[in-house]
């Protein structure tokens, strides 16, 4: 007899099946075809001797090779971890269940509500899509909707598991080198200016790619970065967001769709509004609170008193006049929590105002809410939202209004938290900033020493008050994204914001 043949890598479909497949070996033998699947772990403990997705797959091959006037009447399981074979029958009944399988995966792939997550199954341990599925986090809010919208001493939710990393380990490149130039060189990204090489980074290692100003980006270097999913975020020389190059990322219309029709209907946009005021109001107070002593006790009753009335505001023209009178009360008092090391009069704060800021830690703030609002951005981004199409604030031409929306429970949290640092540790001086008529600018070393602070805040682990596992800051916007996602559609009645205690 003549040696069977293997091939290896084989790629088929079927439009009668509306199936397609890469088979990583295929033995052959005249007109007979055995598919040949291998696997990581050991061999199952169970009368199959393997797990039915794995019986299915090799099914589904099965199929495909019949499909192409094969016959294929059975296939193998290699488990590399015991080193062993095990044949798998192609009969009546695994057919049977493999087309039914196929066809629920068409549906699932058409239909417009997400299937139900699992419950507490060991099988979202190792999945690499449980950090966009949530099913524990998804499940938990389900059960008790207003729990973490509660706040201090609210409805315990339901045991949750952290099955994502708490951190990312890519974080994001910022360019401000004036004239610089960012190409590729293979898989690592290198930043030159008139032939000198600033500096280089490894693709692995970039979330994603910030140029601020007058910095040129390569065709070849944005076609690297677009195969990646990295996106590249665009900040004028005064820091201005003007917006995202980024590739195909997710291609789900339908929570655009549900996030369009949210916008239209005024009680959900109120909805909406009012979980994110209360809760930046509650950071606010939260914020003041920890960094002046003795603790402001009249601007936090106040705030409190203004606090008490979010819930029962009728319009969000009612929530903006609550919003403002809450940052009056809170920037008012502001000014107490800073404290730089040489008692600078520079960094005297009476009250916010921009466009152009007036005093170096106004520019600092606005700063800083121009990286937060590119961070919130691609976040929204990767789950496939309208960052420009907002509920609380109105989309307006140029103005990234969800970003906008989700940034206002992290503008305390983050940005004016990494300021405080940032000016109390001395990481920025007076020499960082330039002042005239037209305003204060920040110089290129206070953004270096800015996005020190920030980057380090963002890296900091922090605890979810509403699933109380640990994760990184950064991290946790992702996860607001993904609920705000998950709340546009229907999958939890309630878009729970971040709050800290």
């Amino acid at each position: 007899d003549d040696r069977p043949t293997v091939s290896r890598s084989v790629s088929l479909g079927s439009p009668e099946l509306g199936l397609t497949a890469k088979l990583d070996l295929v033995s052959t033998d005249g007109d007979e075809a055995v598919p040949v699947e291998t696997k990581r772990g050991r061999v199952p403990n169970n009368p199959e001797r393997s797990w039915e997705p794995e019986r299915v797959q090799l099914m589904a091959q099965g199929l495909l090779l019949r499909e192409h006037g094969y016959r294929s009447d059975h296939g193998v399981l290699y488990f590399a971890g015991s080193r062993t074979r095990v044949d798998i029958p192609f009969d009546q009944a695994l057919e049977e269940r493999t087309r039914e399988l196929l066809a629920s995966a068409r549906l699932a792939s058409v239909s417009r509500t997400m299937p139900p997550p699992l419950d507490d199954s060991p099988k979202c341990n190792g999945c690499s899509l449980n950090g966009i599925c949530l099913p524990d986090e998804t499940l938990a809010l389900r059960a008790v909707p207003s729990a973490a919208l509660e706040g201090e001493g609210g409805v315990e939710l339901p045991p949750v598991r952290r099955l994502y990393p708490p951190r990312v380990n890519a974080l994001p490149l910022y360019v401000q080198e004036q004239g610089a130039r960012v190409g590729k060189s293979r898989k690592v990204l290198t930043i030159t200016k008139r032939g000198e090489e600033l500096g280089q980074a490894r693709l692995k290692d970039v979330s994603q790619v910030v140029l601020m100003g007058n910095v040129q980006i390569s065709a070849q270097a944005l076609h690297l970065l677009c195969e990646a999913s990295i996106p590249v975020v665009h900040l004028s020389t005064g820091n201005w967001f003007y917006g995202v190059t980024q590739g195909i990322t997710l291609r789900n219309a339908f929570d655009r769709q549900a996030q369009f029709a949210a916008a239209a209907d005024p009680d959900r946009c109120l909805e909406f509004a009012r979980a994110i005021v209360e809760a930046k109001g509650a950071n606010q107070r939260t914020l003041i609170g920890r960094n002046i002593r003795p603790r402001p006790r009249r601007v936090t009753d106040a705030m409190t008193a203004l606090l008490k009335k979010v819930p029962h505001a009728e319009s969000v023209g009612e929530l903006l006049g609550l919003e403002g009178g809450l940052a009056a009360h809170y920037f008012g008092a502001f000014g107490e929590s800073l404290k730089p090391r040489d008692f600078e009069s520079e960094f005297d704060f009476e009250g916010r105002n921009r466009r152009p800021p007036r005093d170096p830690v106004n520019a600092l703030l606005s700063f800083g809410y121009a990286i937060l609002v590119k961070e919130c951005t691609v976040a929204l981004l990767a789950e496939g939202l309208d960052p420009w199409w907002g509920l609380y604030h109105q989309p307006r031409h140029g103005r990234p209004a969800l970003a906008l929306d989700l940034m206002e429970e992290f503008r305390p949290l983050l940005t004016d938290s990494a300021v405080l640092t940032a000016v109390n540790t001395g990481m920025v001086t007076r020499a960082n900033f330039s002042r005239s008529s037209a305003g204060c600018m920040l110089g290129p070393k206070g953004r270096k020493a800015y996005l020190r602070a920030w980057e380090a805040r963002l890296d900091q682990l922090v605890t979810h008050p509403a699933f109380g596992y640990r994760c990184s800051w950064r991290t946790v916007i992702r996860v607001q994204a993904r609920l705000i996602a998950r709340w546009l559609r229907g999958d939890i009645p309630t878009y729970t914001p971040m709050r800290t205690r």
